[in-house]
């Protein structure tokens, strides 16, 4: 056990405690991380961290006392409205990050249904087995129950399994722009046409595409639509710490109008400091993540993050023919920043410990066995580096399919 120090210790000395401590993290900026990391170049980080710090104090609970919060997150959002064809009624919010999103998308979702047949049993969300784990979070905090289905054969979502799997007690179908296992972009316009034939809420997690795909379509990659040019789509999670780029602490929800937005909040007037309201599950809000969310994309336009977009898709395509050369296949057809690979004749686990002795971080995918990469700018200097040592892993490793790959987010 830690006890708090007797006496305050000075920050030069704190400093090199901090440093210390951080010696045996893995080389995030040598690329060694397959996740977690979104970068996009010391000049953004830097208008990131300077933004944040500015307003480093102020509360994103306090709208109110701070009016420049309160702009900075309304221009945000507006400026997500417009990259995902957000209508004159589309509006929605900043939360924390993905995990907040969701959770307030399948609230708004339970709440609206609950609303219009009191009489239904328990609410249910039903999505590809793909959809992050944190629909199924959400769903066991609010005493709903989570149905996931089967994936077609290129690694996308099923609407056929999921209209087979929705009950009279659906609230809400899920799809993915892209999945984060595979990183293939489910069928959305299928599972709109599926939400307005069976009248339930469609909500497309782009947490990690939201602010990716936009660009990537402006590059020409080919892509259905999926975002509110989708009827049937109500609501969209987008992250902007991921491929927004901005300080981490900061995603967008966003919904196709404010009826379906009235249900992302919570009130409350029992109590004798007074009202109480917010738009989202915390309270207390970094001022400093709303700032740097706006200063990011004021920085980088559309130009900016079209040109970061590029180098990504052209990273991801390396990699992609570089593992191919070394006999192993892709997962799906990934058209954005998710590459997932694989082969049933060698031992992804061996191949896995192989890269980690040689100080990768390796990200896994099971059912198949395979190896996962989330890339940003830093992985586009060290690609041959890391096919290099993943020939050399292969080389070592025993030939067949070994133990069963153990697949951590």
């Amino acid at each position: 056990m830690t006890p708090l120090p007797k006496e305050g210790i000075a920050w030069p000395e704190l400093k090199e405690q901090l440093q210390e401590a951080g010696k045996a993290d893995v080389d995030w900026r040598g690329g060694r991380v397959p996740m977690f990391i979104h970068y996009a170049g010391d000049d953004v980080l830097d208008v990131a961290k300077q933004a944040y710090l500015m307003y480093f104090s102020e509360n994103g609970l306090g709208l109110r006392a701070f009016g420049s919060l309160q702009r900075f997150e309304s221009e945000v959002v507006e400026m997500g409205l417009g990259l995902l064809h957000g209508g004159e009624l589309a509006t929605g919010a900043m939360t924390t990050g993905g995990t907040e999103s969701i959770f307030l998308a399948v609230k708004a979702a339970r709440d609206q249904a609950v609303q219009r047949k009191p009489s239904m049993g328990k609410p249910q969300i039903v999505m590809a087995e793909s959809a992050h784990p944190a629909f199924s979070k959400a769903a066991h905090f609010m005493g709903m129950e989570s149905v996931r289905t089967p994936l077609r054969a290129d690694f996308t979502a099923d609407p056929d399994a999921i209209a087979a799997a929705i009950t009279p007690d659906t609230v809400m179908v899920v799809g993915s722009v892209p999945a984060f296992p595979h990183g293939v972009v489910d069928p959305i316009p299928e599972l709109g046409q599926l939400a307005l034939e069976r009248e339930v809420w469609l909500h497309v997690d782009a947490c990690v595409g939201g602010y990716f795909a936009p660009f990537a379509r402006q590059l020409g990659v080919q892509m259905p639509d999926w975002d509110f040019l989708v009827p049937g789509v109500v609501s969209i999670s987008a992250d902007l710490h991921k491929y927004g780029y901005t300080a981490k602490g900061a995603s967008t929800l966003f919904f196709r109008d404010a009826a379906s937005f009235a249900g992302m909040g919570w009130y409350f007037d029992k109590w004798p400091r007074g009202q109480y309201f917010t738009n989202t599950l915390v309270g207390t809000r970094a001022g400093g993540a709303i700032a740097a969310a706006w200063a990011v994309m004021r920085f980088l336009g559309e130009d900016g993050y079209r040109r970061i977009t590029r180098r990504v898709l052209l990273t991801r395509a390396r990699l992609q023919a570089g593992v191919a050369r070394l006999g192993f296949g892709t997962f799906g057809d990934p058209r954005l920043s998710i590459l997932s690979y694989g082969s049933a004749e060698r031992d992804i686990a061996a191949i896995g410990a192989g890269m980690t002795r040689r100080g990768w971080t390796v990200g896994y995918v099971s059912n198949p066995d395979g190896l996962h990469h989330m890339l940003n700018l830093t992985h586009e200097p060290v690609v041959d580096a890391y096919l290099d040592d993943l020939a050399a892993a292969v080389a070592e490793a025993p030939s067949g399919g070994g133990e069963r790959v153990v697949a951590r987010y």
